[in-house]
């Protein structure tokens, strides 16, 4: 009995200890990158956002990956397009400072409808969406569940197709039990997120080397925090139960746009991501060498992309209306 109250009591420390080291990274996080914009409420959480450019021209929504934030848009590409679009760069629901209620929103539809609930509050119906990799995949829920208010799709290194598994490096957040994520989220997760992040973003970048300023000025500091690795979780869980679904509807995408991979992406295959959307209307480019991260390592290509898919004459899907 004895040994089992120690072994109990030496447990308790332990995780008391991760929890305390966790605040400290957390707090830490949280000064390194602070909140730069506004955050609007919809339903099932707030959407906090950035906006640069003329309201009078195209708007431009950008919309991160997983465990990312609006930074990764920051970091080069809003500054580089303000002067000529309208653009928003957007946390996806429960990323960066904006929020979500529940663990089924992180499934793509209901992802896709907050950010549209976002959009029509400030009356944008005609938005070019701006998806990377995970929020490539939103990007494309919209265009299905809101086709008459997305005028095109620049989709970089999108996620599009059913994953035959959880790519390596993203493995760890594969729970479905929501008291375990939070118990690991607030006490293991964060102190070895900290510890393995030099090797972690080798991975996600590669082959390209990841920015010496990731963590400040790319916001990855943000991923140091308990709620980070809970939406990270929900998200691939969110993927999982949602993905198959949206890929049988892309027979209806009438939303018209282009894909930009990088050849030597490591997390997402472009041939298996990129090919099969042709068929659907959406072209596809390539960053011989580049990898996942191109928004970042690679934002003159990325920005020229998004130029020409804004500047092809696109018409705007039809709203059908039945009559009674």
């Amino acid at each position: 009995m004895t040994t089992l109250l120690t072994i109990a009591l030496l447990i308790a420390a332990f995780l008391i200890g991760m929890n305390l080291w966790t605040r400290n990274l957390t707090r830490e996080g949280q000064k390194r990158v602070p909140r730069l914009g506004n955050i609007t409420p919809v339903n099932g959480g707030r959407i906090h956002y950035v906006e640069k450019g003329d309201p009078s021209k195209q708007t431009l929504v950008m919309i991160h990956g997983l465990t990312g934030q609006l930074q990764h848009f920051t970091y080069a590409l809003v500054d580089m397009l303000a002067d000529d679009y309208h653009v928003i760069a957007v946390d996806r629901p429960g990323c960066g400072y904006s929020t979500r209620d529940r663990a089924d929103l992180g499934r793509l539809p209901e992802q896709a409808r907050m950010i549209q609930e976002f959009l029509d509050s400030k009356d944008i119906t005609d938005a070019i969406l701006v998806g990377h990799s995970l929020g490539g995949a939103v990007s494309l829920a919209m265009a299905l569940d809101h086709p008459e208010k997305i005028k095109a799709l620049a989709l970089l290194a999108p996620l599009t197709q059913v994953l035959a598994s959880t790519p390596r490096v993203f493995k760890p957040l594969e729970i479905r039990t929501e008291w375990l994520r939070s118990l690991i989220g607030n006490t293991i997760a964060v102190p070895l997120a900290a510890k393995t992040a030099p090797h972690t973003l080798d991975i996600v970048f590669a082959p390209d080397p990841a920015p010496a300023d990731f963590l400040d000025r790319a916001g990855g500091a943000l991923g140091l925090r308990p709620s980070a690795f809970v939406t990270g979780s929900q998200d691939v869980v969110g993927i999982d139960d949602s993905i198959t679904a949206q890929v049988a509807r892309y027979g209806e995408l009438s939303v018209p746009g282009s894909i930009l991979y990088g050849t030597q992406d490591a997390i997402l295959s472009p041939k298996a991501h990129g090919d099969p959307m042709t068929q659907f209307g959406l072209t596809t480019e390539w960053i011989d060498g580049a990898g996942h991260m191109i928004l970042i390592t690679a934002p003159d290509t990325c920005a020229a992309f998004i130029r020409r898919v804004a500047e092809t004459p696109h018409a705007k899907p039809e709203t059908v209306t039945e009559t009674v």
